[in-house]
């Protein structure tokens, strides 16, 4: 007979499945797809994950440099003026938001890797090639969104060797599906 205590004991019973454990790419498509929520943009909301090694190193965005204004606010129900392209012509994209708040902090950001619910832009891609970030994984097609025949920020940075993949869930769930991602005014 077992001697008895009064402290609890802790079984592990083996003969249930252990729990499976999300991946990192799905944690942090997850949280981009969230922060996307916070964006004031009436057209599209991104959010983007910058991560190295497992671990957070900034967050973004879509929207206008901290302390101008709020598109949905300002400019209700038609959002803010465009440019030639039909973009926001006063929001930064969400992966500036993440790298320039990395940059500005001092983060290592050589070799990380960003997740952003939509993929990068041209723009945005040179931003990303630049800041030596290793790899991107996205959750929507940015050319699909515009209507254009390729995703030319996926190309580029494919071209010179940045590792991009679109972003597949785990348990097959549809991440972001209620993400406001509408096709652009001409």
């Amino acid at each position: 007979m077992l001697p008895t205590t009064d402290k609890p004991v802790l079984t592990t019973d083996v003969s249930t499945a252990p729990s499976v454990k999300p991946r990192f790419d799905d944690i942090f498509m997850d949280l981009a797809v969230n922060l996307a929520k916070r964006s004031h943009c009436i057209k599209a909301q991104v959010g983007a994950v910058l991560t190295r090694d497992t671990r957070i190193i900034s967050i973004g965005y879509n929207g206008p440099p901290a302390g101008t204004h709020n598109c949905d606010e300002e400019f209700p129900g038609v959002g803010c003026p465009r440019d030639s392209k039909g973009s926001c012509s006063l929001a930064l994209h969400a992966e500036q938001n993440a790298i320039l708040y990395a940059a500005k902090n001092g983060s290592e950001i050589e070799g990380s890797t960003i997740y952003v619910t939509l993929s990068p832009c041209i723009a945005c891609a040179r931003i990303i090639y630049s800041m030596k970030i290793a790899r991107v994984v996205f959750l929507n097609s940015y050319a699909e969104y515009k209507g254009i025949p390729s995703d030319e920020g996926v190309d580029f940075l494919r071209r010179f060797g940045v590792t991009v993949e679109r972003y597949v869930s785990s348990s097959g769930a549809s991440v972001g599906a209620d993400l406001p991602i509408t096709q652009p005014t001409p």
